[in-house]
């Protein structure tokens, strides 16, 4: 990089803090800190919610599988999220605007305290926050990485300064500060990927090689095939079902995009428009790392490194500062959104137990604790993220992949299922064991029986097998022990009925909108 470049990147931090620093005036409870205060257009929303959900782990992790697979980095990854987002905007985004909406709450694991008890809000609260900041902390080290090929930074100097800046703005502007920025982060990331695009294509012609005769290269053999190596049909399919409940809402930051719409309708077209965009745009990304096997030799065994060294040699100065823009601004968006998205959990789901005082807070005391959350989930992250490539955590990939998408299941079968009316047996019984067996099978899988297994578990049942523990139980044990009360009933009737259908809703003592929130917590 060279000064231009270092202008476009430092151009780029001072634009999202001024958005933080604008946002700012539009935050004046923790409502608007946490939901937008539910008036987040349907549009701003949906690109909100398919920008959180990249990170510059696109740029390492599955580059290095595109290096290695080809175009099975596409059929297992984006694919399944546009499917399991378009499933999901039926099935579950206008449910979770209703949580906002009729329940008035501002985290999506509020209602979980009415909709099972106090029990099961708190263990997915408290496991849901400890894999957010594992989860982050690779997406931290992800961008540390690319930003040390790059300009030389260190992967902690790299760390430090991209916290920072996202620290500075998402604190000060939530949620308004955190879809603003990513509506910007969306326009650069367009011109960033395009360039890119043409970049390789033209590349591509210089040595007399055509877009589709690539394919027929012997770099580029067998990296047609949708489905290879440790990605097969029982991997694409368990990862269909884990991003259907992610993305929907189970990591709880795509949660709030739903949430700060303005209807329930409004979420359903959020969604559909993330859908869309997921379905499209990573095509255009995955284009120029499918092709980089022509282009570069990786120095990582892994290959997450070719997509950073084929952007320095063939990008101008300027462009090339454009591109690594466009990695900050997808990591910024998902570490910000996440943040956001924890900072809601704790103040609204955590702190009011551990503490009388939290129940007391007023607009000001509750605003204040939620941006000091936030930069403590933050600065745990980061933290985490120094120790990523550790014997513990191994690399990024097998961060993102075997314990995000292994652990996800378990935590969000009881808070996804638990908004429709089939699974209105199940309660918290079947919430809890559910969630306990999916943790206590994950862990058996990834680790003792792997050790015993010759050549280890495959990838795909170490992320299959939790989710279809947690699924199984939390669907038997609802039908052996129903626990449906008229209180849980009100609840569930409640967010899947809208107007004056949803007025007519009988609503026993307990389970009004009153006590869904934190005592005493303005909302």
């Amino acid at each position: 990089m060279n000064s231009l470049d270092w202008a476009v990147l430092i151009g780029y931090f001072g634009v999202m803090v001024a958005i933080g620093v604008w946002s700012h005036k539009r935050v004046d409870n923790v409502s608007d800190f946490f939901t937008a205060g539910g008036r987040m257009p349907w549009w701003l929303s949906g690109i909100s919610h398919h920008m959180s959900g990249y990170s510059a782990v696109m740029f390492t992790g599955y580059a290095g599988i595109a290096y290695t697979y080809g175009v099975t980095s596409f059929v297992t990854w984006s694919f399944p999220i546009a499917l399991g987002i378009a499933i999901g905007s039926k099935l579950f985004a206008p449910r979770i605007n209703r949580l906002r909406s009729r329940l008035h709450v501002a985290s999506p694991l509020e209602y979980l305290k009415n909709r099972y008890n106090l029990s099961t809000q708190q263990a997915l609260a408290w496991s849901g926050m400890l894999l957010k900041i594992v989860d982050v902390g690779a997406k931290w080290a992800a961008i540390a990485t690319l930003l040390s090929v790059f300009t030389g930074v260190t992967l902690n100097q790299g760390i430090l300064i991209t916290g920072a800046i996202t620290a500075v703005y998402c604190t000060i502007g939530g949620l308004w500060a955190d879809a603003l920025t990513e509506l910007g982060q969306f326009v650069i990331q367009l011109l960033a990927g395009v360039s890119m695009f043409v970049a390789v294509v033209l590349k591509l012609n210089d040595k007399h090689i055509g877009v589709f005769d690539a394919w027929n290269q012997p770099a580029l053999h067998g990296h047609g095939k949708p489905l290879v190596g440790p990605y097969g049909t029982v991997f694409l399919l368990a990862f269909l079902f884990i991003k259907l409940f992610e993305y929907n809402g189970g990591m709880l930051n795509q949660a709030q995009r739903y949430m700060a719409t303005t209807s329930a309708y409004a979420a359903e077209r959020s969604a559909r428009l993330s859908s869309v965009l997921w379905l499209i745009w990573p095509v255009v990304l995955f284009f120029p790392m499918w092709m980089s096997p022509l282009l570069v030799h990786a120095q990582k065994p892994d290959g997450s490194d070719s997509y950073g060294l084929m952007t320095e040699q063939l990008l101008p100065h300027g462009l090339l500062g454009l591109v690594v823009v466009g990695f900050f601004s997808h990591t910024m968006a998902m570490c910000s959104s996440d943040a956001n998205a924890i900072a809601a959990v704790f103040t609204r789901d955590v702190a009011p137990v551990l503490s009388s005082r939290a129940r007391a807070w007023g607009e000001r005391s509750g605003l204040i604790a939620a941006r000091v959350t936030t930069l403590a989930f933050l600065g745990l992250s980061m933290a985490v993220a120094t120790q990523v490539n550790s014997p513990t955590f191994k690399d990024i990939i097998t961060v993102v992949i075997k314990w995000v998408a292994g652990l996800m299941g378990p935590i969000a079968i009881p808070m996804m299922l638990g908004l429709l009316r089939p699974f209105r047996r199940s309660g918290p019984t079947a919430a809890l064991t559910s969630w306990a067996a999916g943790l206590l099978a994950f862990w058996l899988v990834n680790y003792p029986v792997n050790w015993k297994v010759s050549g280890g578990v495959p990838l795909q049942y170490q992320v299959s097998v939790p989710l279809a523990v947690s699924l199984v139980l939390y669907i038997a044990i609802g039908y052996l022990k129903p626990e449906e009360t008229p209180e849980r009933l009100a609840v569930i009737e409640k967010i899947n009925t809208d107007g004056d259908a949803a007025a007519a809703v009988p609503v026993p003592a307990g389970a009004g909108d009153d006590v869904v929130g934190a005592p005493n917590q303005p909302l």
